[in-house]
Formats: C-alpha cells, structure tokens, sequence
C-alpha cells in the first residue's frame, strides 16, 4: 500500500495550523534583511513581515530553499517507509529552487541505489506562485488522508496546475516597481492616472490582463472575469495583504456573486509580497 508525503516550499503561502494539520513538509525560503536571515514561514508572520518591509529603506532579498533541506527531506521520508514523495514547487521560471530539489533526488538515489522502485520521487514544476499551487498542495494532503491514489493524487495536481488563473490587484505600485520582479506590473504607467493593472500569469510569466481607473471597479472587473472564466462549484482561494479595509470590500463583492464559500483565505507571504507589494487583492481558481 502506498504511503504518500507531500511537500512544498514556503513562497506556496500554506498558513501554519494547515501545514500541521495535514503534515505537509513546507521547506523555507530564505529571506535577507541586512544583516538577518530570516525562514519563510517559520520565523516571521505576513504581518510582521509587512511592517518590516514598510519600515525598511531597503528591499529585503530572497534565496532558494537550501538544497541540503531537500537531501533531508528525502533522506527522511525514506527512513519512515514512505513510497512516494510528491513535491510541488514554485515556478521555475522565477527561482531556481527546483533545481536544488532535483539535485538532491539524483543524489539521494546515488547514495541509496537500494530506493529505486521503493520510494519514488515526483518533483513538479508549478509554474505559478502562491496559493495557485498551494491549494493543490492542500488538496493533495486532504485526497492523501482519505485515502486517494497516487494516480489520483497526481492527476489532480497536474489538472489544477494546468487550469488554474490568478487574478491579482496591487493596490500600490511602489514595491512592483522596486523590485522588478513582477514584469508586467514594473513596466506598468498609468498608475499616475489612477490606472489598476489586473494582473496574472501564464506559463509562469506576469501579463496584465486589463487596465481599470479605482480601485472598486477593478475589483468588480476581477469578479466579472471570474464569473466568465471559472468552472462552476470548484475550489477558490481569495488573497488579502495589509490593506483589510480594501479586502473587506472585495469578499463582500465575491460573496455577492460566487455560487460556493471560499476553500480558504490567506495572507499573503512574505516573497509575494515582497514582489508585488503587501497591498494586494486576488483571488485564485480552476478555468
């Protein structure tokens, strides 16, 4: 009988008591404010992450997942008699991070040539961030404990991964265009005008799907596309940052408009925000 764990990264946005309720191995990110290093996920809330990134004159940087983490990982999912490791992880086009998850899997079967056809390990690139490939995560954890397969596991992974659209509007331009990261945002000008970029990702890269003046109305815009786009009683996840009063509005708008509550809302981490600004709203779900 199959024995399942299921990873990820810390930038997949997995809030705390979720992770532990669903043992899901969450490996962090780290993060470099001066002279600290702090863990994705472990050493800081959303929260006290925002503040920081308010108060500070310069913007924190980001390192992938250390791939000695995954070493352990797998060392230690082998030693507990698991066949299967699944292992989702952030886009590869915007972190290098699964390329020391694979790494540490052609190591770990070098060292341990005896694993081969006890324990596989599948490594899948998200090509997305956040909640997008967080709520896969989740739900793989969840299929895991009632007992699903490991074809229907994985099935369900790659259909979300192929399906999913985020839909995402920062509130405030400054950290877009700080960091640089997000491009289609950090190339965005009509902010001075009162323009909103919404803004999503395809194959892993950042496109502005349409341009609204306020902040209301593009919201009601992201809801407009949502009703267009999403596929009927299936799970969605709704993003908030700092600005809770904004939040506020939009879940009033989604809960106007949307056929089932949402599978979870979540603060946004500390590496999403840190490229698109803690001032966020979006909301993520299967086309």
């Amino acid at each position: 009988m199959a024995k399942i764990r299921i990873a990820t990264d810390s930038t997949s946005d997995i809030p705390v008591n979720v992770r532990e309720e669903l043992n899901i191995a969450v490996l962090p990110i780290s993060l470099l404010m001066g002279e600290k290093e702090y863990k994705d996920g472990y050493d800081l809330t959303p929260q006290e992450f925002y503040e920081m990134l308010e108060n500070s004159e310069e913007l924190p940087t980001t390192s992938r997942v250390v791939p000695v983490l995954y070493s352990e990982l797998y060392e230690e999912s082998y030693k507990d008699g698991y066949t299967d490791v699944i292992l989702v992880s952030i886009n590869s086009k915007g972190s290098s991070t699964i390329q020391g998850a694979i790494m540490a899997k052609e190591e770990f079967y070098d060292e341990h040539p005896e694993a081969e056809g006890k324990m596989d390990i599948h490594i899948i690139d998200s090509k997305t961030y956040s909640m997008a490939y967080g709520l896969a995560v989740i739900e793989a954890a969840r299929m895991e404990k009632r007992g699903a397969s490991l074809e229907e596991i994985l099935d369900f992974i790659n259909d979300w991964l192929e399906n999913v659209r985020v839909l995402f509007l920062p509130l405030n331009l400054k950290f877009v265009k700080k960091s640089g990261r997000v491009s289609a945002a950090a190339a965005f000008v009509g902010d001075a005008l009162g323009l909103k970029p919404i803004i999503t990702f395809e194959d892993g890269e950042s496109k502005i799907v349409t341009k609204i003046r306020g902040d209301k109305k593009a919201m009601s815009e992201i809801i407009d596309i949502t009703m267009k786009e999403r596929k009927p009683n299936t799970p969605y996840a709704l993003v908030y940052g700092s600005n809770l009063e904004a939040y506020d509005r939009f879940k009033e708008l989604i809960d106007e408009k949307l056929d089932i509550p949402p599978y979870i809302e979540y603060a946004v981490g500390a590496v999403i925000s840190l490229n698109a600004g803690p001032e966020v709203v979006a909301i993520i779900f299967h086309k």
